[in-house]
């Protein structure tokens, strides 16, 4: 078998300057399999003689801290601080990557990737109005750097502003077709969005330029399967094992997959539903609404359509600065959906009572939107076709309910029962 070295043709270790370019293409040689990832990991055993190679092979390997202490050895250069500064952020030394990045620029990095690179540290960070401020300063690579427009979309995600986060991509990938970060979010975007066919096409453009791409991989699987074409989603799980043969999830997921050939469903009722339940996660930022009304509804946590049925006309009048006229917005935005305000309410009164002691506390826990569980998108699809809005509806559903919903599989199932149990939480047993 050919070495890593061998395979990508660059050599990290020779003594001659390695580009960043070059760096990146053997970055996605290194991390496309496991093989690659041990041969690579010797390569650095034997060749520990430079400390800035061996601190950018060990970034390459994700082994930030080793990287970092090697890093710190090399001489004063634009490749070191770069490195070190994507080290310190990978290993959530925000302020300390700044000042890495800023050396780097120092010592003759390109401006514009410095700038990028300190936006997101600062997005990571949490640091919004830094990060706004930072790019500001790159406005005019506007319609000319496609990763500009890639990490401008990334801090629209951040703030909530998903449909300008989608054109950024789209131009992102305008400007470089091959951009897979821009691919990956914009199809992760449609996928949220319930525009299947969009998210496949995009999910396929990086299968097709990528060498292994596991997370698109994966959210493709779960849209083929969605549409019981599991020949096509074995095979997208079958690509990942071939790489990655120890990969957990994606050796779960083949099982699920086997199992989802034999289950029985009402495909139209499904339709039914799964449609319903996309129209809910609709996020109102989609929609032309004044100031006044985006800013009443972002206080009060209300960000999707489904959040707006949770809430009594009485109540968005309560609020302060609420008035009528953008009470009037948000009922028309209903009325073109057939929703009103307030209509899940009682459903939720209605629902199965949970047997657990409700304190403040633990009522919030309990009222908690399922979509802010964190969960991977296959999960996420699995609880949108049972109708669980919220925590307590999920807690409401015993293992046998979830795992007679079509595609729940086991790998859906214990990610949600860790995810719960990490609350102190666990499904609704028979006994």
């Amino acid at each position: 078998m050919a070495s890593v070295i061998e395979e990508s043709g660059i050599n990290l270790f020779g003594g001659q300057p390695v580009s960043l370019e070059n760096i990146d293409k053997l970055n996605a040689v290194v991390n496309c399999s496991e093989l690659n990832k041990s041969s690579f990991a010797k390569d650095i055993q034997n060749n520990t003689g430079n400390a800035l190679a061996t601190g950018i092979g060990f970034y390459i390997l994700g082994e930030d801290a080793q990287a970092a202490e090697s890093l710190e050895k090399a001489a004063d250069c634009m490749e070191k601080h770069l490195f070190l500064g994507r080290s310190l952020r990978r290993a959530g030394k925000f302020d300390e990557a700044v000042k890495s990045f800023q050396e780097a620029e120092k010592h003759n990095a390109d401006s514009l990737m410095v700038s990028l690179e300190k936006v997101e540290t600062l997005r990571q960070a949490g640091k919004l109005e830094d990060a706004q401020q930072a790019i500001s300063g790159c406005g005019n690579f506007e319609k000319v750097s496609a990763e500009y427009h890639f990490q401008l979309g990334r801090l629209n995600d951040a703030e909530g502003l998903y449909a300008q986060a989608m054109k950024n991509y789209q131009i992102a990938i305008e400007l470089d077709s091959s951009h897979q970060k821009a691919l990956f979010h914009l199809a992760y975007a449609c996928d949220l969005r319930g525009d299947d066919e969009a998210a496949i096409d995009y999910y396929k453009q990086i299968k097709s330029n990528s060498p292994v791409y596991v997370n698109a991989l994966l959210n493709l699987a779960v849209l083929y399967e969605d549409m019981c074409d599991y020949d096509k989603a074995e095979k997208c799980v079958e690509m990942v094992l071939a790489c990655h043969p120890n990969h957990k999830k994606a050796i779960l997921f083949r099982e699920d997959i086997e199992s989802s050939k034999y289950m029985v469903y009402d495909e139209e009722k499904e339709k039914m539903k799964t449609r319903h339940n996309q129209i809910l996660e609709i996020p109102i930022s989609d929609f032309e609404l004044s100031v006044r009304s985006r800013n009443c509804l972002k206080k009060m946590n209300i960000h999707t359509i489904g959040d707006l049925l949770n809430i009594s006309e009485a109540e968005l009048l309560s609020y302060k600065n609420f008035g009528e006229t953008s009470l009037t917005e948000i009922k028309y935005i209903l009325d073109q959906k057939g929703l009103s305000l307030g209509m899940s309410l009682e459903e939720k009164n209605n629902a199965t009572s949970v047997d657990i002691e409700i304190t403040g506390e633990n009522q919030e826990l309990l009222n908690m939107p399922c979509q802010e569980m964190e969960l991977s998108v296959r999960a996420r699809r699995c609880l949108q076709r049972l109708g669980c809005k919220n925590i307590a509806e999920l807690i409401s559903k015993t293992e046998a309910e979830l795992l007679g919903c079509k595609n729940f599989g086991v790998t859906s199932l214990n990610e949600i029962k860790e995810r719960l149990h990490s609350y102190g939480l666990s499904l609704r047993t028979l006994d």
